[in-house]
């Protein structure tokens, strides 16, 4: 049967496969906890379980870049320049809008039926006890209630929404390691590696953490520490891990938390992550736990074989699930890449994140109105605003973390589920054509490269070549494809347009016509000294006549070029714009 399927159409040959893989797997059912059976993840039946996530970043701990602040990002620098600001109490009431309102039962409803079967909660230590060097008492922890409250309102969520949840410790007691902002730490206190105080209070966390959900079958694991980057033999050439070849307190530290948590809960798996950002485990091994699953991290680099190779080979010689517990951060094109060679290798996945400020994640949050003050002042470029202004771009920034207020981006949700098992191309908006019937240049079909658009620089994969980061879209707004859309320069007006505009590239919208009937295609187009010429093909046939892109003045003054007599027939057409010459933009397509 793969013969004949292979000798008609390779490309359906490769979903068949991928698709058998995946549904190989059963979906998420109520089956009792997760485990490790050797090489997979299963459930109480011991059906494989493929996870699906997404990770919950920006909710308990946030991170500069996602807020868009340059210099430090570590949360308690936020914190404090916030406080700098309006003062502690307004810092106070800022922060509960953010953990009240960021993460809701709506996010997690949204979350499943968008294809989603699992979540990574980023913890933050500082929500469920104190610094060590707040402790009252020396060698006592203080039990905060406000983490453990959030996480069972979460689990809650998913439990109705049959979602498992993976308790991730992302930001632990000093910080785990030299990028600073992914642990919030502090580089003028103790690090984790470098206070005994500290490392016992992860064990502690986790201890109460397994008594409090040893009996929960819709937490998938525990995720022990992420992405530790620190260098025990050689700190000062090697402050990452990167070519750490014992990790000894790591693992050490491992087994310890691990020991702890057994005492207390002998159900849940344990997921471990090596040094150097999770993927350096030289010394991590032989394992010390029968439930245990091993983590790794890929970001901007090829989506190949050979670049999971190791974990794959690890999963095969110490008989261990692997799983993607972070990735994310780049194109839709990568994205699709991504998730099917996982998924051809029968590899979980957990996304990353949920949202920020920026189009590649499933929900955007949107600038506030009067942002850019706050990000000129703190960024050294802008005078101080005054309390009360401050105040109310805060809250409003609060407010717009909320997922009513967040925008959607469904071309990656596409990206993540339908497009690693399809070739084809759907509406990303209805089309009917009518009398002056608009469609915006940026609202073209959902697919893939080569199949719903084409543009020459679509992902960074940086990592595998050169160690130079790609800028593969150039407007960064709107849709996360390498399509190169920008805005006005007000965030808010939200009036796009294609721009960056190279030779060879297209665009493709599908446009429902009520009868067969001839249609003038008039172009919004903006140009500066350019050559630029348009095509137009429809239904897979291009059509004669090529335009030119006259100068009009500048690249968002806008002038209109048209082409005549466009024969389109009854129901769907497919019409598709090309770039000749590049050098221009696109802002909209009428017809008449």
């Amino acid at each position: 049967m793969y013969k004949r399927i292979t000798m008609l159409n390779p490309y359906r040959s490769i979903l068949l496969l991928l698709a058998l893989v995946a549904h190989s797997f059963m979906p998420v059912k109520s089956q009792g906890f997760l485990k490790a059976d050797g090489k997979w993840i299963v459930n109480a039946k011991g059906e494989r379980v493929l996870l699906r996530g997404i990770g919950l970043g920006g909710w308990m701990l946030q991170e500069g870049y996602m807020l868009r602040l340059k210099g430090e990002g570590q949360q308690y620098r936020i914190r404090e320049r916030i406080k700098d600001l309006i003062g502690e109490e307004k810092t106070e009431a800022f922060y509960h809008a953010w953990l009240s309102g960021h993460t809701q039962k709506a996010d997690i409803d949204s979350l499943r039926s968008w294809g989603f079967n699992s979540i990574r909660l980023p913890m933050h230590y500082r929500l469920f006890t104190l610094p060590t060097e707040q402790e009252p008492v020396k060698g006592k922890h203080t039990w905060l209630q406000k983490g453990f409250a959030m996480t069972d309102s979460l689990l809650s969520w998913c439990k109705k929404n049959r979602i498992y949840l993976i308790l991730d410790l992302h930001a632990a007691p000093g910080g785990q390691g030299n990028d600073l902002n992914i642990s919030d730490r502090n580089p003028n206190q103790p690090s984790l590696w470098e206070s005994e105080a500290n490392q016992q209070k992860m064990i502690a966390l986790w201890t109460k953490l397994a008594e409090r959900y040893k009996n929960e079958p819709w937490i998938g694991g525990y995720d022990l520490l992420n992405e530790t980057n620190w260098g025990f033999i050689d700190p000062a050439a090697d402050k990452n891990g990167l070519n750490e070849t014992k990790n000894e307190p790591l693992r050490q530290l491992l087994m310890a938390t691990t020991q702890a948590i057994r005492e207390k809960d002998p159900h849940h798996m344990i997921i471990i992550e090596g040094n150097g950002w999770a993927n350096n485990y030289h010394g991590i091994f032989p394992l010390w736990d029968n439930n245990m699953v091993v983590s790794f991290h890929k970001y901007w680099n090829d989506n190949t074989e050979e670049s999971i190779r190791s974990f794959l080979t690890i999963r095969e010689k110490y008989q261990v699930p692997i799983w993607l517990g972070e990735t994310g951060e780049n194109s839709n094109v990568w994205f699709t890449e991504a998730v099917r060679l996982l998924e051809a290798n029968g590899i979980g996945w957990s996304w990353w994140p949920l949202k920020k400020m920026g189009i590649n994640n499933p929900l955007e949050i949107e600038f506030p109105k009067g942002y850019e003050t706050l990000l000129n002042y703190w960024n050294g470029e802008g005078t101080k605003p005054l309390p009360e202004e401050a105040y109310k771009i805060l809250m409003q920034l609060a407010r717009n973390s909320r997922i009513e207020n967040c925008i959607y981006h469904p071309d990656v949700i596409d990206a993540l589920f339908r497009q690693v098992y399809s070739f084809q191309s759907i509406p990303f908006k209805k089309n009917l054509l009518g009398n002056n019937t608009i469609i915006r240049a940026v609202d073209y079909d959902l697919g893939r490269s080569g199949i719903a658009y084409y543009d020459i620089d679509s992902a960074d994969y940086h990592i595998s070549r050169g160690g130079n980061w790609v800028v593969w879209n150039k407007g960064v707004s709107y849709r996360n494809d390498g399509v190169d859309i920008a805005g006005s320069k007000d965030h808010s007006s939200h009036e796009y347009f294609v721009t960056d505009i190279n030779t060879g590239e297209w665009l493709q919208y599908t446009v429902k016509a009520p009868v067969k009937r001839t249609y003038t295609i008039t172009l919004g187009v903006a140009a500066d000294n350019s050559d630029g010429k348009l095509m137009l093909s429809l239904n897979g046939a291009d059509y004669s006549k090529t335009l030119a892109v006259p100068d009009t003045g500048g690249m968002q003054q806008w002038k209109t070029i048209s082409f005549q007599q466009v024969l389109f027939r009854k129901g769907d057409n497919v019409l598709r714009i090309k770039a000749q010459n590049g050098g221009f933009n696109l802002k909209y397509i009428m017809f008449n």
